[in-house]
C-alpha cells in the first residue's frame, strides 16, 4: 500500500541549542536560507506523501505561519517584479496539505504519534522527526516506503553510530536480508553499553502500520518518564513484524550545535547562488588553521 501520510514530531523544546531555541523553534533555525522542518516537508513530499500532520507545541505558531500564504508579502514581491522569489514562496505555501496539532505536554515521542491515530486512520504512515535533516539523491523516507510496499511491515531508518551517540539514542538487534535491508527483531532505547544489541540505531525515519496505537496506548512510560516510540516498536520487532532500512542519506541533528554547523557547511557548497564563492572562503579559512 502506497504511503500518502505522514506525522513530523515538532513539539520538543529544543534546550540542546539554547538560547537560539528560546524565542524561535529548532525547527525554524535555518540551514541557509530555508528553515530546518521545511526540508523534512520537501523530503516527505519527494517520496509521494500528500498530507502531513505536524506535532507542535505553545509557541511554535511561527511553524504554522511558514507554510501558509502571506498575502501582504506575495504582493509586495509582485508590485517589485521579483518573481523568483514569489514562485518560491507560493510553492512552500502549497507543497501539500499541512495540519497542525498541539502536544500540550511534551510526554514523548511515542505520545506526540499517538496524538496522529485519527489523522491516519488504519493506513500505514510515515514518521520524520523534527530533529533530523537527512540530505542525500533519494529521499530517505522514501526508501523506507519502498520496503514496506515489499514486506508489509513497519520499518525503521537506520545507520551505524559509535558507542558514544548509542546510549543516547537505541541499538537494534537486526539480521540482514540483502544488501542495506534488515529484520530487526528486538530494540532498547538509550541502552547501557553492556545492554546493547549493536551499533545500529534508529535514527529519524519509520513507516509504521496502524498496530502501533495499541502498544502506545497500552505500554507504561519509559526513559525520562516519557512515552517511547521505541518501546512501543520494540514490541513489533519482538513479534516479528518490524524491518530496517540502511538509508542513503546523510543525517544532521538539528538538535545539536554542530549538526546545524554541518548542515549549514554542507548545503552551502552546494547552493546554486553562493556555493563557489563560500567554497573559495572556506579554503581561506582552513589555510589559515
Amino acid at each position: 500500500m502506497k504511503i500518502t501520510k505522514a506525522i513530523i514530531p515538532a513539539a520538543g523544546l529544543g534546550t540542546r541549542v539554547l538560547p537560539a531555541s528560546k524565542a524561535v523553534p529548532k525547527e525554524m533555525l535555518s540551514i541557509v536560507d530555508k528553515p530546518a522542518i521545511q526540508y523534512i516537508v520537501e523530503e516527505a513530499v519527494a517520496a509521494g506523501i500528500t498530507d502531513i500532520l505536524i506535532v507542535t507545541n505553545r509557541g511554535k505558531g511561527i511553524i504554522e505561519d511558514h507554510f501558509d500564504h502571506s498575502v501582504e508579502l506575495e504582493a509586495m514581491l509582485e508590485k517589485r517584479g521579483n518573481t523568483e522569489m514569489l514562485q518560491t514562496l507560493k510553492k512552500t505555501a502549497n507543497l501539500a496539505n499541512i495540519y497542525f496539532i498541539r502536544q500540550r505536554e511534551t510526554k514523548g515521542l511515542g505520545d506526540a504519534v499517538l496524538r496522529a491515530k485519527n489523522f491516519v486512520g488504519d493506513e500505514p504512515f510515515a514518521v520524520l522527526y523534527g530533529d533530523d535533516v537527512i540530505l542525500g539523491e533519494k529521499p530517505a523516507i522514501g526508501e523506507l516506503c519502498e520496503v514496506h510496499e515489499k514486506y508489509g511491515k513497519s520499518v525503521v531508518g537506520i545507520k551505524t553510530v559509535p558507542d558514544e551517540l548509542l546510549v543516547k539514542y537505541s541499538s537494534l538487534k537486526l539480521e540482514n536480508v540483502g544488501e542495506n535491508v534488515f529484520n530487526v527483531t528486538d530494540m532498547i532505547e538509550k541502552p547501557k553499553l553492556s545492554e546493547k544489541f549493536s551499533n545500529y540505531s534508529v535514527l529519524g525515519r519509520c513507516v509504521l502500520n496502524g498496530d502501533i496505537f495499541p502498544i502506545l496506548e497500552s505500554i507504561p512510560f519509559g526513559v525520562g518518564n516519557e512515552l517511547q516510540l521505541t518501546d512501543a516498536m520494540k514490541v513489533l520487532a519482538q513479534d516479528g513484524k518490524m524491518m530496517g532500512i540502511e538509508f542513503s542519506g546523510k543525517r544532521f541533528d538539528m538538535g545539536n550545535k554542530l549538526g546545524i554547523l554541518k548542515a549549514n557547511v554542507e548545503v552551502a557548497l552546494n547552493h546554486k547562488e553562493i556555493g563557489e564563492e563560500f567554497k573559495k572562503y572556506l579554503k581561506d579559512i582552513a589555510g589559515k588553521l
